[in-house]
């Protein structure tokens, strides 16, 4: 692993932070269809994190959602709740963008920041291991 993909995934970090809190705005001003959508491109960022310290990295969302559960999740590196959880928020943000009369609820809302919470958090921890182990 070279410094580019550390500062890569660093850099996707910090997006996903910058994001998660916007979603926790958007929670907050009662946007409950943004803070959905903001939580579920945090926890893509965040994803995407991951991918920079290895050698492959896609473009379409659902080939990095994929990849991510297959290697990663599949195989434990992140518990399957994970996995789970980023599904729900992945369906939730595609019906509240797409879905012409989706109403988002609060309660809805607020899963989803705690999703998108969750899955920034356990990256994090396995971006310090793994970065403090090379």
């Amino acid at each position: 692993m070279d410094n580019r993909q550390k500062d890569l995934a660093n850099y996707r970090i910090q997006e996903a932070q910058n994001t998660l809190q916007v979603a926790t705005n958007c929670l907050n001003d009662g946007f409950y269809k943004d803070a959905i959508n903001r939580s579920y491109y945090s926890s893509f960022y965040s994803i995407k994190a991951v991918l920079a310290l290895g050698t492959v990295d896609f473009k379409r969302h659902k080939d990095v959602v994929a990849y991510f559960n297959k290697e990663y999740v599949a195989s434990e590196i992140f518990p399957r709740e994970v996995g789970r959880r980023l599904a729900t928020l992945k369906q939730l943000r595609e019906k509240s963008d797409y879905d012409d009369f989706y109403i988002a609820s609060k309660e809805k809302a607020t899963e989803q920041v705690e999703t998108a919470t969750l899955i920034l958090n356990a990256v994090k921890n396995y971006l310090e291991q793994t970065l403090a182990d090379k």
